[in-house]
This record gives structure tokens, sequence and C-alpha cells, in this order.
């Protein structure tokens, strides 16, 4: 051997690397030295395999020793795995044998070899074998080894244990970081396991339990029900196929029993929660003292109980959850995760404390969470319910024995868990309104705290979604936080704090939309001063919207620490922060806004001047009870008065006109006119929450006559022209885009067949297309677009292209998902969300001859989120819409007489302006009212 070693040797020196006999050269010399460490004659076995790897880099595909290049590689690694063991051979092997299985076609002698028994089937299972890796290299193996599975000669069990550890990866892979396809692939490949193992199969239970575990953690992750209801299924059948006295009975008790528990918490079954009781307790049997999953099994059946007690108020429940969380805590004096115990035990004394009012349990509750505290890390995530448990214990206390240090000290908790910063945003942000309601119910001092710490965090929270639509989900998906702003703003008011009132109520109505607001220019300029931080900024902001809990904290950080680097740019120092009063108050240059209060505690209004501070007007004769009565009865008489004839009186209408003046807009106008001096017809602008939205406001009327009989009294739109803006900043906004004005373009938009299933027909619509038509000026360069032609993408590009727009179609609001309120073309839908998505800064004026323009979704009657206020945050500054149905034949009347109040100047050399829209349809309603009954008149409403 050492002289055929030391021929192949001198062979080699022959052939440089430029030979063509380099690689055969090699290859011999390899060979040979293989030989010598497969007799142990040789020690060294690492150049040889060096030398095999020169050969097969100097054979590519598609030379002809390709495949013997590859086979000889794998030789070589085999014999130094046979010795090392090292899992890097046995993964290059798998490879190695995958691609050559792949190249070599069937029959020829050399795939006979490398598909025989022993070496596919040794190579799968010293795969199998490794340690789960769930890095993408890591599943590329898994992958590359269950397709060498058929080849295996064992195929059944190789092929469900690759596919098991293959799903163990991804599903690793998944809790690291997040991607659903992941854990959907994760259960796909047990789906297929199961299908491996039929009815009669020894495994086929854990395959069932395994499918079932992760079904169960699907369902964690996004609460479909029908997840958690398969998973109940295969756990039983699961439990069914397990032997009594298999040692794998407890997981599927447990895990059953964990899962029906989950069941009731959804549905609310009680034969659900019986059952997880009754398997639990024979998990636990079957788990005696001593036992490493024991502990695990107390605190689930303690849980389980801790919920039967809840439903029951039966105190035997109570007593053995508590008993049952002590023995778990004698039983885990080392263990790192005894805080959850602690956590758990607190809050069940806690109840039990307010049952029996016994000190001791209330005392250990207290002494508990402060252990918590002591055994987890300053910046510990889970320390937030330390606080969190504390607090309840010191609210139970107080409630109790009314000592107002421990409602200070439960108010220190909340302050705690709510700026907890390695906790993730929406835990903290449900602390925040806790904190907020119970510190209303207790009237503390610090309830007005933290309703500001409710909208800096939710505002932190939202600014990290990277769209219209996940922000609009995530704000709904916290309950009670809907009446937040009102409630925030009424608390002020009665802490007589009304500048403060005022930031509060913009800062959380319309959040989403005021957001959407606040990151676009700011963000701009960034790019423009520094595109460095803009660019880490908005990729940390799209990373942070599907982070996982652990990437979650650490991206948190980082994107907080690139908002204090922008804020410490000269003229950044507001970068992404509400505004303040001063800054709001510039949207009432034009004229007083009056903001109107709709809470639970309140109704009021409060009156933003030109200058100077705000006025609060109190309305002590409505309640929040009031107006949702108030919106109920408008509705009911618009329908009534849309089948009436236009001689008919509307005395049902006449009678709410009347209570909204002396209820609602009297006690405002008395300041407008007494306090503030305002000259009469004078602009104001209606600022509305909650269910004032859905309240014609600008129609308020007293119909009586004068007391000296010289007249009338007049109403509202008598004594001012009313305006409605959905939030002080997108007026603001509105008239800082003015300034930048281009040559006016006109387009009338009409769709008047939608076509099947959208809506009947509109029959005035070509007409009213043609009445506009004839009343826009000649230097407006007016086109129309109507039938085949509006379809969603033509209206699209319409109003991207030209500064006003007519729009008369169907309109349909969505009170599910607002953002898809759209309007109907001919085609497809143009939808709200469409139309958001599209900064549009150039616009001016829209004119929207529509159903339902201005009303917002009566389910969130906090948020803004019609399709006039729409138009108007896309760049529109001024925007006319409708309240309810138009009847397309009487609105052509209006609509006539809008646009020759607006126009009428321009003979004179007038301009285009769009800021003489709220005085014209003032105008204009005051002219039609012998042509247009009462409730067609008060449909139209100005906006911006």
């Amino acid at each position: 051997l050492n002289a055929a070693v030391e021929c192949f040797q001198l062979a080699l020196d022959q052939c440089p690397f430029s030979h063509p006999d380099h690689a055969t050269a090699l290859t011999n010399l390899a060979w040979a030295r293989l030989q010598g460490y497969i007799f142990k004659d040789y020690q060294d076995i690492d150049s040889t395999i060096s030398l095999f790897r020169e050969a097969l880099a100097l054979r590519p595909l598609p030379h002809p020793d390709h495949l013997l290049s590859l086979y000889n590689l794998t030789r070589a690694l085999n014999w130094r795995y046979h010795k090392t063991s090292t899992a890097a051979d046995i993964c290059e092997i798998a490879y190695l044998y995958h691609k050559l299985l792949l190249l070599c076609s069937g029959g020829t002698y050399l795939r006979s070899i490398v598909a025989r028994k022993i070496s596919i089937d040794n190579v799968i299972v010293k795969c199998n074998n490794l340690p789960i890796d769930a890095s993408d290299e890591g599943i590329h193996l898994r992958r590359v080894v269950l397709e060498l599975c058929p080849h295996g000669h064992q195929l059944i069990q190789l092929r469900l244990r690759a596919r098991y550890n293959l799903a163990q990866a991804v599903e690793a892979r998944f809790d690291q970081h997040g991607n659903i396809d992941d854990l959907d692939t994760s259960i796909q490949l047990r789906r297929e396991a199961m299908s491996l193992s039929p009815e009669g199969h020894a495994d086929r239970h854990i395959h069932l339990n395994n499918l079932a575990v992760s079904l169960a953690f699907r369902f964690d992750h996004q609460g479909k029900l029908n997840d958690l209801d398969d998973a109940i299924s295969f756990y039983e059948e699961s439990l069914h196929l397990c032997p009594v006295e298999d040692e794998s009975r407890d997981f599927s008790l447990d895990n059953l029993g964990s899962a029906l528990v989950a069941r009731f918490t959804k549905r609310r079954n009680v034969v659900d929660l019986t059952r997880a009781i009754t398997l639990h307790r024979e998990a636990l049997s079957l788990r005696p003292a001593g036992h490493p999953l024991r502990d695990s099994t107390l605190n689930h059946l303690a849980l389980a109980l801790q919920q039967r007690h809840d439903i029951s108020h039966a105190s035997e429940y109570l007593n053995e959850t508590i008993d049952l969380y002590h023995q778990s805590l004698r039983s885990t004096q080392l263990d790192p995760e005894r805080y959850v115990t602690l956590h758990n035990l607190s809050a069940v004394l806690c109840s039990r404390f307010m049952q029996t009012q016994d000190n001791e349990d209330v005392e250990e509750a207290i002494t508990l969470c402060q252990e918590s505290l002591a055994a987890l890390s300053s910046l510990h995530p889970d320390r937030y319910f330390s606080y969190m448990r504390l607090q309840v214990a010191y609210v139970s206390r107080y409630q109790i024995l009314r000592d107002p240090v421990d409602l200070s000290l439960a108010v220190e908790n909340f302050r705690l868990a709510s700026r907890h910063p390695t906790q993730i945003f929406p835990e903290r942000i449900i602390k925040a309104i806790d904190w907020a309601r119970q510190a209303e119910v207790y009237q503390h001092e610090s309830a007005l705290e933290a309703y500001q710490m409710c909208f800096e965090l939710f505002d932190s929270h939202m600014m990290t979604q990277s769209s219209v639509i996940s922000r609009r989900e995530l704000a709904a998906a916290f309950r009670g936080a809907r009446s937040l702003p009102v409630d925030a703003a009424s608390c002020a008011i009665r802490r007589d704090n009304l500048r403060r009132a005022v930031e509060l109520v913009e800062q959380g109505r319309g959040q989403q939309w005021s957001l959407v607001l606040r990151l676009r220019t700011p963000l701009e300029d960034l790019k423009s001063r520094n595109p460095e931080l803009a660019r880490k900024f908005l990729n940390l902001s799209t990373h942070l919207s599907d982070a996982r809990a652990t990437e979650y904290r650490r991206l948190t950080k980082q994107w907080e620490a690139v908002v204090a680097e922008t804020r410490n740019l000269r003229a950044f120092s507001q970068f992404l922060l509400p505004p303040s009063y001063e800054d709001l108050q510039v949207a009432a240059r034009q004229g007083p806004i009056i903001i109107l209060i709709a809470s639970q505690n309140s109704c009021s209004a409060i009156i933003v001047p030109t200058s100077g501070g705000p006025h609060h007007v109190p309305l002590p004769s409505i309640a929040l009870a009031d107006l949702k009565i108030l919106k109920d009865r408008f509705a009911r008489a618009i329908r009534d008065a849309s089948r009436m004839s236009p001689a008919e009186s509307r005395t049902d209408l006449i009678v709410l006109l009347r209570i909204i003046w002396d209820e609602i807009m009297l006690p405002i106008v008395n300041v407008l006119e007494h306090i503030l001096k305002l000259k009469h017809h004078s602009r104001i602008s209606l600022c509305p929450t909650a269910d004032f939205t859905s309240i014609p406001l600008h129609a308020a009327h007293p119909f009586q006559t004068k007391a000296d009989r010289s007249g009338k009294e007049p109403c509202l739109e008598d004594l001012y022209i009313c305006s409605y803006t959905p939030t002080l900043s997108a007026l603001i906004r509105s008239r800082q885009l003015m300034k930048k004005r281009v040559p006016p373009s006109f387009v009338a938009i009409g769709q008047g067949q939608p076509g099947a299933g959208k809506g009947k027909a509109l029959l005035a619509i070509d007409s009213e297309l043609e009445l506009v038509r004839k009343l826009i000026p000649t230097t407006a360069n007016c086109t129309t677009i109507s039938g085949d032609a509006a379809t969603r993408a033509g209206a699209h590009s319409t109003l991207q292209q030209n500064t006003w727009v007519h729009l008369a179609c169907h309109e349909k609001q969505d009170p599910t998902q607002p953002d898809n309120s759209h309007f109907v073309m001919r085609d497809e839908r143009l939808t709200l969300l469409d139309i958001v998505d599209r900064d549009i800064p150039q616009a001016e004026f829209a004119f929207l001859s529509a159903c339902h323009t201005a009303i917002g979704d009566e389910k969130t009657s906090e948020e803004v989120v019609y399709l006039a206020a729409g138009l108007q945050f896309s760049g529109f500054k001024s925007v006319v819409g409708t309240l309810w149905e138009v009847d397309d034949a009487i609105a052509k009347h209006v609509v006539e007489a809008f646009y020759t109040y607006m126009f009428g100047d321009l003979k004179d050399g007038g301009v285009m302006d769009c800021t003489k829209a709220a005085w014209a349809l003032n105008c204009a309603t005051h002219a039609v009212k012998t042509k247009v009954p009462l409730e067609q008149r008060m449909v139209f409403v100005h906006i911006g």
C-alpha cells in the first residue's frame, strides 16, 4: 500500500492543476489512502477527504465522472463518521446521497450501490437521531432526509420519524419567528404522519396526540375554534387508544383536560369544564409526589377548579384550588418558573379574601407578589404580572378596609405595569385602560394620568403597524377603548383642565387617521433630512408588526431609540408626538370650533375660540342614553319622511330639531353670542364625538315665533355658517395644503346603472351631471365620466388627476369593516381604503351626491371612518357629503343652487375658491326651501 500511495503521489506531481488527468490523479491517490484508513493502516482521513473534494470541484456537471466523484466523497465521509460520529459529516452525507439519487438513472450500477439498504437506512436513522435544529439550514436537512425515506427499506417507521422531526423543526422556527406558515406546515406534516399510522398501528395514539398539540398551539395564536375542536377530537381518540398501563397516558389525560378548559372559556359549556377536572384528577393520580411533571398537573387542575368556582361560587372549589397551589409551591422551591404559581395563588387568595374578609389571605397574596418581584430581574417581562397581581390585592383590601394608602399602592402598581418597558404593548394597554376605569370608579386623582398613558401606549403600538387596516383591527381588539377619548375629555373637564380635554379628545379620537397624518409629513421631512434614520424607522416599524414576543421586546427597544435619535434632530423635537392645545387652536383661525363630548359621565361642549383659552358649555339636560334615543328617533323620522309627499308636514322631524336646539345648540349659541361676541353669519365648525356624530346638529331649529311677534326665531344656520370636521388636525392639514394650489380642473363622475345586485337605478344621474357641466366655469376644464367609463379604476384615476370632483352614485356603508365602505362603480367598489391609501395633495373640493357619505360606523361612533372624511384625509380641503339617502331627482335643486352660489362671482374676475363651499351650501339650502322638503335640505353637510 505504501508503494502504491508513493506511485500515485508521483503521478499527481506529474499532473499539475492544468493537466487533463489532474482530477484522476487526485482520485487515485485519495482512493489508495482511503483503503489504508479502512484497514486501519493509515490514521489520516481528513487529507484524503480534501483530495476527493478537489477532484469533485474539477468535475462539475455534465462531466462524465461527476457522479463517481460524488460517490467517492460520500464513501470517505461515511468512514470518517463511522469513527468520529460528527454531525456535520452525516448531514453532508445525506445531502450527497440525495443529490446522487436524483442524478443516477434507474438500473445503473452506481445507483444500485448508492441505494443499498444498509447505506440509505443508516443515513436516515443517524439524521433522525440528530437534535432538532430550527434554523433554515436545519429544516432543509430534515426535508432532504424525508425525501430519502422512499428509498429506505424500513419505509413506514423511517418516514414517520422523519416527518416528526421536520414538524418539530418548523414548529420550533414558528416559536422563534412567528411565521404562521411554519405552524401550518407542521400541522400538515402531522396529518400525513397520522395517515401513515392507520387504525391498528401501535403508535397511532402518539401521532394523534402530536397533531392535537399543534392544533391547540395554533388555536392559542389565531383563536379559531375549529382548531380547538379538532384538537379535542384527536386527543379523545388518542386517549381511547392509549392503554391504561401506557406510560404516556398521563400526557393524553392532561392535554385533553387543558384543551377542554380552553374551550370552556370560549363557549361556557360546563360539561367541558366538569370533564376537564375529572381528567386532570386522573392525570394527577398517575404523577405522584416526585414525578417531574406533577407540578404542571397541579397547576392545570387548580386553574380548572378556579374556573369552576367562578361560575358556581362554591367555596370548596376555591379552597381546593388554594391547597393545590400550595402543594405546587412546596414542590418547586428551586424552580425558576415558580413565580407563575405565586401569581396564580395570589389571585385566588384575593378572591377568597373578598368572600371571607380574612386579612390573612390578602396579606399572603401581597407577600407572594413581593416574593415574585424579588425573584425576577428588573427588566424581566413577567414583572408586569407581579405588578398586576399586587394591584389587584391592594384594590381588594381597599374595597374592604377603605384605607387610602391601599388605593395609592394599587395606583402605583398600575403605573409600574403600564410603564414596564419589556412587556409587549397590548398587555400594557389593557392594564392602562383598567387603571383609567378603576381611577374613575374610586375618584382617584390619577385618572387623567391613566388616560394619558392609554393614549401614549396606543399611539406607540399603532405606529408600529404598517397599514390603515392593521391599525384599525388593532384598535378594535381592545375592549372598552372606543369610549376612552370622550371619557378622558370628560375627566379633564371635571378637573377644570379644558386645554387638556381638547388635547386628549383629539389624540384619542380618530386615532388611526391622526396617526396617518402625523406620520406622513414628518416622515417625508425626515427622509429629506436624514434618509438613513428614516429607513431605520420604517424597517423597524414593519418588522414590529409581525414580531414574536422575545423579538418584539428587542425591536421595540431599537424602535424607541430611533425615535429618540430623531427627536434630538433640530426641528424634529415633536416627531410623532400629539399636538398641544396651542397647535390645535390654529384650526379655529377662521372661526370657533365646537367639540361636542358625549361620555358616560356627562355631555358637554368645548368651544375652541380663535384666540385665548377654551370655553366649557355644560349640557345638563341631555345624557348619553338620551343621545342614543335621539339618534334612533331621528333614523325613524327620516325613514317616515322619505315616504311622505313634499307637501306633508314633517312633524316628528320638527320636534326632534327643536330638542337639538333647546338642549344642545342653544346653550352653545348663547356662549358664542354673549361671551365670544361672535358676529352672525360667521363660520363655525362642529366636531361631534360618539353619538353626537349621528345627529344633524347643523339643522337645529327652534321653530317658534319671536316674543314680539316680529317674525320667527332664527335657527342655527340663520345665525352661522356651519361646517363639520372629524378632527382638528384634519382641518389644520386642509388649510396647510391650500398653500400648494394648482390650476383648477373639474370632473363629474356619475354611475346611475351600477349593475345587478348593486342598487337600484338612479335615473336622474345623467341629467344631474349635465346640469353640473353647464354650471362649471369654462376655465375649469370640466370632463364627465359616466356609464361604462365610471369604473373603479376610472374613478380612482380621476380623483388623483383633478382638483374638483362631483360624484353622483350609490354609496354603501359597511358597519362591520368601515374601511370597506364604498362608492358603487360600474365594475368594482371604490372603497374608503382605496381613497385614503392615495395621498392627493393637489385636490381641493368634492361634492358627494351619494347616499350616506357623511355618517360614521354605528359600532365605532367614537372613530371617524366615513367616506366624506376619507376624502378630506386623503387631501381634499373641502367636501360636501350627505347624511342619509338622497332623492336624486330632488337633489338636483340643491346641486344647482349650490354651484350657482359657488361660481356666481367668476364673471367679475373671481377664481374658483373651495373655501366658499360652506357659505354656498348655506345659501343653497335657504334658497330651495319651497322646492325641497326639510329632510332633503338638511341631508347635505359641509366638511373641511
